[in-house]
C-alpha cells in the first residue's frame, strides 16, 4: 500500500481531502473544543503542534509494514473544513488490515458527517483491497459507536486499552453503486 496513491474521497456532501500540513490552522479551530477529548484523551493542539503533528503525518510511517493514510473532511456545501477520518493500513501476508478512526468538531455534529465520511472511508478502503477494518470505541461513546454500526462495523467483545474493538464482518462487500451492502 502506497502512501501517495490516496486522493480526494467524494460522497454526497463530503470531500476527504488528503491531509496537508496547510491545513492545520484551519483544523486546530475545528478540533479546539476540549470535550473532543473526553473519551480519546489528550486536549486541543495549538495551530503550532498540530502543523508538526500533521509534517510527521504526512511523512508517514517509519515501519515499511504500516502505512497512515489521513484525509480531512470538508464540507463541500459550506467550503469549510469539519474534521478528520484517518486508517492505519498494515500489510500482512494474507491481506492488509486498516484500523480506522473519525473525529468531527463540535460544532458540525449531529448531521451526519462522521457517518457519511467514514462509510466513504470504509468503501474506499475495500475498493483498495483492504480485507479486515477495524476501529477502537470507548463503551460510553455512543455517537462514535452509531457511525462505526452506519459503516457496517459490529462490536466484538474484544478489548483493547479500554476500547471496544469493532469490525466490518467478512460478508459486507461493496456494492455496484459504490455503495455498502451486508451479506452478499
Amino acid at each position: 500500500m502506497d502512501a501517495m496513491k490516496i486522493g480526494v474521497i467524494e460522497t454526497g456532501g463530503l470531500s476527504l481531502v488528503p491531509l496537508a500540513v496547510e491545513h492545520a490552522d484551519e483544523m486546530a479551530e475545528v478540533l479546539s473544543d476540549p470535550a473532543l477529548h473526553v473519551f480519546i484523551g489528550g486536549a486541543p493542539y495549538s495551530p503550532q503542534a498540530l502543523r508538526a503533528r500533521y509534517e510527521r503525518l504526512v511523512t508517514g510511517s517509519s515501519d515499511p509494514s504500516v502505512t497512515w493514510w489521513n484525509w480531512v473532511i470538508r464540507l463541500r456545501e459550506e467550503k469549510c473544513l469539519t474534521g478528520t477520518v484517518q486508517a492505519t493500513v498494515i500489510d500482512a501476508e494474507r491481506g492488509c488490515a486498516a484500523e480506522v478512526a473519525w473525529v468531527v468538531g463540535t460544532a458540525w455534529q449531529g448531521r451526519g458527517i462522521a457517518t457519511e465520511a467514514a462509510r466513504g472511508l470504509v468503501a474506499w478502503l475495500q475498493e483498495q483491497g483492504v480485507q479486515g477494518i477495524c476501529a477502537h470505541i470507548h463503551p460510553d461513546h455512543h455517537a462514535s459507536a452509531a457511525v462505526a454500526a452506519a459503516a457496517g462495523l459490529a462490536p466484538t467483545g474484544h478489548w483493547h486499552e479500554g476500547e471496544i474493538r469493532w469490525e466490518l464482518p467478512p460478508t459486507h462487500i461493496l456494492a455496484d453503486d459504490g455503495g455498502t451492502e451486508a451479506g452478499r
